[in-house]
C-alpha cells in the first residue's frame, strides 16, 4: 500500500509542474475579465470549501451502477443542491431499462436565454463488492476514492459554477438543463429508453457541456470521441476426419475459416486513422454454446475432428458513422467470400455513437479556452479521439450545435483502485466553466472573434 502511494504521489508531483501556472492565485492577472466575470471568480473561491465536503460525501456513498439503491442515495444528496439554486429537479426512476434511474434538473432563463445542457452521471465501475470504498488523503490537495474523478468531482464542478452564475447576477441569462445518469458505466436495456431523457434535453439547445476527466490534463478537453459498437462472427464448417481437413470437398473447418476471416479484416482495417477493431472472446469446435448474457459459452470438440461451428464477439470502435459503415461493409464483404464448404457471417449492434469532430465543438473548445486564458490558466487544447473513450455527450452530438467534455475534475487512474483527485483543479474548472457559461449566455459563441479564435 505505501508503495502505490507513493506512485500516485510521483504522478501528482507530475501534474502539478504542468499546473503550476494554473494553480497560481489567478484573479490579479485575469486581465481579461469583466466585472461580473470577477464575481465569479470571487464566488468560486468563497464556495469551494463547501463543495470539497459535498465531494467527500458524495465519494463516501457507494454507487455501482448496479447498486441501485447507492446511485438514488447519491442522487438523493444532488436533488436538493440543485432546487436550492431555483431548479426544479426530478428523478426518472429506471426500472423500465434495469438501472436506478436519472436526476434531472432544469431552471428557465429569461425569454430567449440559450439552452445548455449539463451531462454528468451519479454511479462509478466500483460495486460494493469491489473492497475500494472511502476518501483517502494522499497529501493535501490529492485524495482517493471511487468515482472522485469519473464523475463525482465533475458533479460537483456544475453545482460550483452554477453557484457562481448566480452570485454574479447571471443565472437568469440562460436556461440550463442538468442530466445525471444512473447507468454511464454499464448501460441499462434498452439503449434508447436509457438515454431518452437525455436526448429529450438536448432539444432546442445551444450547447452541452460533459464533465467527465477526460485524461486527466487541466490543459485538455474533448472535442471527439469515438463510438463504441459491438459485432459477432458466426461460421460454420463441414465436419469431418482431421486428416482430411485439406480436401478442397471438405474445406477448412470453421475455426480455419474464422481465423481467416479476422486476418483479413484486420489487415483491411489497421491503417485506418482513429478505427479499432477487436474480437474479445472466441469459442469454436464441434458443438458451442454461447450465452449472451453471460458474454460467454462453451465448447467442445476433439482434436481429430474438423471443427462444425465457430463464434467471435468483439468491439469495433470509429471517428465518425461514415467509419462505422465503411468498416462493416468491408467486414461484411470479407465474411461473404467464405469457402464454398464453410459460411460466415457478421451480425452487427449499435452502442455508443461517435461525438464527431464538427466545427461547432472546435468553436466551443476555443471559447473555453479563451476563458482559461482569460483567468490566469493558460490555453485548453483537444484531446486525441484515441485517448477518449465512450461517454454520455456522444448520445447528444449530432443534436446541438456545440459540444464539448471532459471539463471536469482532474486526477488519475480512472477505473481502478488508484482512482484520486487532484483538489486544486475544482475550482480552476468551476471558474472556467461558469466564465464559458457566462460568455454563451452574453452571445459571445455568436461573434467572428469567438469563431476565429
Amino acid at each position: 500500500m505505501r508503495r502505490c502511494v507513493r506512485v500516485l504521489l510521483a504522478a501528482l508531483a507530475a501534474l502539478a509542474v504542468g499546473a503550476a501556472g494554473a494553480c497560481a492565485a489567478p484573479v490579479a492577472g485575469a486581465a481579461g475579465l469583466n466585472a461580473a466575470e470577477r464575481r465569479i471568480v470571487a464566488s468560486v473561491d468563497r464556495r469551494t470549501s463547501a463543495h470539497v465536503a459535498l465531494l467527500r460525501r458524495l465519494v463516501e456513498c457507494n454507487s455501482g451502477t448496479l447498486n441501485l439503491a447507492g446511485v438514488r442515495a447519491v442522487g438523493a444528496m444532488l436533488k436538493p443542491e440543485w432546487e436550492a439554486l431555483g431548479f426544479r429537479a426530478r428523478w426518472v426512476d429506471g426500472a423500465p431499462w434495469g438501472r436506478a434511474g436519472h436526476l434531472l434538473a432544469e431552471r428557465t432563463g429569461r425569454p430567449g436565454a440559450p439552452v445548455v445542457v449539463l451531462v454528468g452521471h451519479l454511479d462509478t465501475v466500483f460495486e460494493p463488492t469491489s473492497g475500494f470504498e472511502g476518501w483517502t488523503e494522499l497529501s493535501g490537495t490529492a485524495v482517493r476514492g471511487p468515482g472522485i474523478t469519473d464523475m463525482k468531482g465533475g458533479d460537483v464542478i456544475q453545482l460550483l459554477a452554477v453557484h457562481a452564475l448566480r452570485d454574479a447576477g447571471l443565472l437568469d441569462r440562460l436556461t440550463i438543463r442538468v442530466v445525471l445518469s444512473g447507468d454511464e458505466e454499464r448501460p441499462g436495456s434498452p439503449l434508447a429508453l436509457a438515454r431518452a431523457a437525455l436526448a429529450a434535453a438536448a432539444e432546442g439547445a445551444a450547447a452541452v457541456l460533459g464533465f467527465e476527466d477526460g485524461d486527466g490534463a487541466l490543459e485538455r478537453a474533448v472535442t471527439a470521441r469515438r463510438g463504441s459498437s459491438n459485432w459477432t462472427l458466426q461460421v460454420r464448417g463441414t465436419p469431418a476426419h482431421s486428416s482430411q481437413v485439406f480436401r478442397a470437398d471438405i474445406g477448412p473447418g470453421a475455426i480455419f475459416e474464422a481465423a481467416r476471416v479476422l486476418a483479413e479484416v484486420r489487415d483491411s482495417l489497421a491503417g485506418e486513422p482513429y478505427l479499432t477493431f477487436n474480437p474479445g472472446f472466441v469459442l469454436g469446435g464441434s458443438d458451442v454454446a454461447v450465452d449472451s448474457s453471460a458474454a460467454g459459452g462453451v465448447a467442445s470438440g476433439k482434436t481429430n475432428v474438423v471443427a462444425d461451428t465457430a463464434y467471435v464477439a468483439g468491439d469495433l470502435r470509429t471517428l465518425t458513422r461514415a467509419q462505422l459503415e465503411h468498416a462493416r461493409a468491408v467486414m461484411a464483404r470479407i465474411a461473404s467470400r467464405h469457402h464454398a464448404r464453410t459460411d460466415a457471417a457478421f451480425t452487427f449492434s449499435d452502442g455508443y455513437p461517435e461525438l464527431e469532430p464538427t466545427g461547432g465543438n472546435r468553436r466551443l473548445l476555443a471559447l473555453f479556452s479563451r476563458a482559461s486564458e482569460d483567468l490566469g490558466f493558460g490555453v485548453v487544447e483537444a484531446v486525441d479521439p484515441m485517448r477518449a473513450g465512450a461517454a454520455d455527450v456522444s448520445f447528444v452530438g449530432d443534436r446541438v450545435p456545440m459540444t464539448l467534455d471532459a471539463v471536469g475534475l482532474k486526477g488519475d487512474g480512472g477505473h481502478t483502485s488508484s482512482e484520486w483527485a487532484d483538489l486544486r483543479a475544482l475550482p480552476i474548472q468551476g471558474k472556467r466553466v461558469a466564465v464559458l457559461l457566462a460568455r454563451l449566455a452574453a452571445g459571445v459563441a455568436r461573434s467572428p472573434e469567438a469563431a476565429g479564435h
